[in-house]
């Protein structure tokens, strides 16, 4: 899991693109894109304690949102199953199946349920 913001006074630079997400209007460095495989979500913990999984679809377009299952309250979403639906990509929970749109936070299994999305961009 990655902390975002750097808790100390070092910082380090790298050469590599750097992910960012928005969260309470400020933007926030999660990792390198490096790290960031097709397919595969990465958990980052934010500074109110919530947690968001990133993900990098196999198109290159960036995604994230809350990483809690709403339908087991595990935060497990970042190592879900990706894939898409009727041209929509989605992450499919680990533990009970359920997917979730990763543009809209939409459950695709029960329209009464919707997960946080959050803006995310290369920097």
């Amino acid at each position: 899991m990655t902390l975002a913001p750097e808790t100390t006074d070092v910082t380090v630079r790298t050469t590599d693109p750097t992910v960012e997400l928005r969260c309470d209007g400020d933007w926030l460095t999660v990792c390198d894109l490096a790290r960031l495989v097709p397919g595969r979500g990465v958990a980052a913990l934010l500074p109110d304690g919530r947690q968001a999984a990133v993900f990098l679809d196999r198109s290159g377009r960036l995604h994230a949102v809350d990483n809690r299952d709403p339908f087991t309250g595990a935060a497990v979403l970042s190592r879900g199953l990706t894939g898409t639906h009727q041209g929509r990509p989605f992450v499919a929970s680990p533990l009970l199946k359920q997917r979730f749109c990763l543009e809209s936070g939409q459950c695709l299994d029960d329209a009464s349920v919707r997960v946080a999305t959050y803006e995310v961009r290369i920097r």
